[in-house]
């Protein structure tokens, strides 16, 4: 990067950031964690009471949650885990009831990415005319995110009493949730122009000078599998491309994983079904309060919490499941 001539190419010089960026997210917090060790050690030797002792364990305590989590990092190994992701939701069975139970479960997402320190762009939302979303895919920028968060592609199911019946009922509604990397390079993977069906359309939203003024919004069909990527949150048509593009080779790429996958081919086949039997994790608010993940067993009954996007405990015991490593003691 110190070359002159770095910024001669401007596509490649990002590629090499970008690179710098993944390789100084994995170097810089195992340095800081051995500087926060040697600190502490220091301390330790220096301690000359009760009330400093306290001070170091304290510290030290810290420092053992921060080394449980860079050991938990290292076991994403997957070749697109350090990847940025694009997580989409859809409501299923349940009209309005799953339409709002979607816009509920991208809030829950964003909260979460917002306290994990991930960047978010909405890509494409599609709100539903009586209330909720029809479709919505937000791309949650970060080292990891998609190492994280495909732990939770597949079906939510919530039970709570409707807000939207008059006589108080309790209602079950279904979303499903479906995570993708986000490539930054192009990958391997061939797509002919023959094969897609492009359309345009006027972006949906609130009104605007822009919105529903012009068809800048893109919707792109790989036709041979009938995998679909949308994109209307650029201000242009040429850049709602680019980013459905990129939406779609991150769709097929895993697409061809899932294929070499039984165990994830198994699950993008139940999250097809949008309705009971095929969830991954419940959410009941009434008549008790409880969130149980039917894979790993995990549960809480904090639901405000995790509604608010406090995930993290399911996101780790599915991942240590699906790798196989236990919780260190």
């Amino acid at each position: 990067m110190a070359d002159s001539a770095f910024w001669g190419n401007s596509a490649k010089a990002k590629e090499t950031v970008e690179e710098m960026k993944r390789l100084k997210a994995t170097i810089e917090p195992w340095s800081a964690l051995a500087k926060g060790i040697g600190d502490a050690a220091e301390m330790a030797e220096l301690a000359e009471g009760p009330a400093d002792l306290a001070e170091v364990e304290k510290i030290v305590a810290d420092l053992e949650k921060k080394a449980e989590h860079l050991e938990f990092q290292l076991m994403m190994s997957g070749p697109h885990d350090a990847n940025s992701a694009i997580l989409s939701v859809n409501p299923g069975a349940g009209g309005i009831e799953s339409c709002d139970w979607a816009q509920m479960l991208l809030r829950m997402y964003t909260r979460w990415a917002e306290r994990a320190g991930f960047g978010t762009e909405t890509v494409e939302i599609v709100p539903n005319d009586e209330g909720g979303i029809k479709t919505a895919s937000v791309a949650i920028r970060g080292p990891y995110a998609y190492g994280y968060l495909r732990s939770e592609i597949g079906v939510h199911r919530l039970v709570r009493i409707s807000p939207f019946d008059a006589q108080k009922r309790r209602h079950t509604s279904f979303a499903a949730v479906d995570v993708m990397p986000e490539f930054d390079e192009e990958i391997e993977i061939e797509i002919a122009e023959r094969d897609l069906r492009i359309e345009t359309y006027r972006s949906g939203g609130a009104g605007g000078q822009h919105v529903n003024k012009t068809e800048s919004a893109v919707r792109i069909t790989h036709v041979p599998t009938g995998v679909v990527a949308a994109c209307q949150n650029e201000r242009s048509q040429h850049r709602n491309r680019a980013m459905a593009m990129k939406m779609l080779r991150g769709k097929l790429y895993r697409l061809q994983e899932m294929e070499r996958d039984a165990e994830l081919k198994k699950l993008y086949g139940e999250k097809g079904e949008i309705a009971f039997g095929s969830q991954i994790r419940n959410y009941v608010l009434q008549p008790y309060q409880l969130v149980k993940d039917v894979r790993t067993e995990h549960e809480t009954g904090s639901v405000d919490a995790v509604l608010d996007g406090e995930i993290d405990a399911f996101i780790e015991a599915y991942l240590r499941r699906h790798m196989g490593k236990k919780k260190p003691a």
